[in-house]
């Protein structure tokens, strides 16, 4: 699994082997040795499997959890509560959105959801009634 799910994220964000090794080898630690390509290939192929240090490299360059890219999880949730309140820098359309940006998105998102379930519970209501035909003939 996770030979598949490497090679699908690499490829779905169109760079190739030798990008990622360079992407993988900032900031390396005092013991760390650089990761090059056919290293990345040889992964990808399930001949060889990385370390702890260069699986969460991996899952944090993606932005995947280690659950999803190893195949324990199929899917990778994320809570956007949580992403909206990190300290990470978020942008939209490549226009980056300020920390009073987030707090009125959450609200929006918040004030949504909270009024969805009113929302449904007047569709079951209205549902059942017959609809009016406003067309003129």
């Amino acid at each position: 699994m996770f030979p598949e799910r490497l090679r699908a994220l690499r490829k779905g964000q169109k760079i190739t082997l030798k990008e990622l090794a360079e992407h993988l080898n900032q900031n390396l630690g005092p013991n760390e040795k650089p990761n090059t390509a056919s290293q990345i290939g040889n992964w990808e192929r399930g001949i060889r499997t990385p370390s702890y240090i260069e699986a969460r490299k991996l899952a944090e360059f993606f932005d995947v959890s280690l659950d999803y890219l190893t195949g324990k999880s199929d899917r990778d949730d994320f809570d956007l509560a949580k992403l909206l309140i990190s300290a990470r820098n978020l942008t939209f359309n490549q226009t980056d959105i300020s920390s009073d940006d987030r707090y009125e998105i959450f609200q929006l998102i918040d004030g949504y959801l909270k009024g969805r379930n009113n929302r449904l519970d007047t569709d079951k209501f209205y549902g059942k009634q017959e609809q009016l035909n406003l067309k003129l003939k």
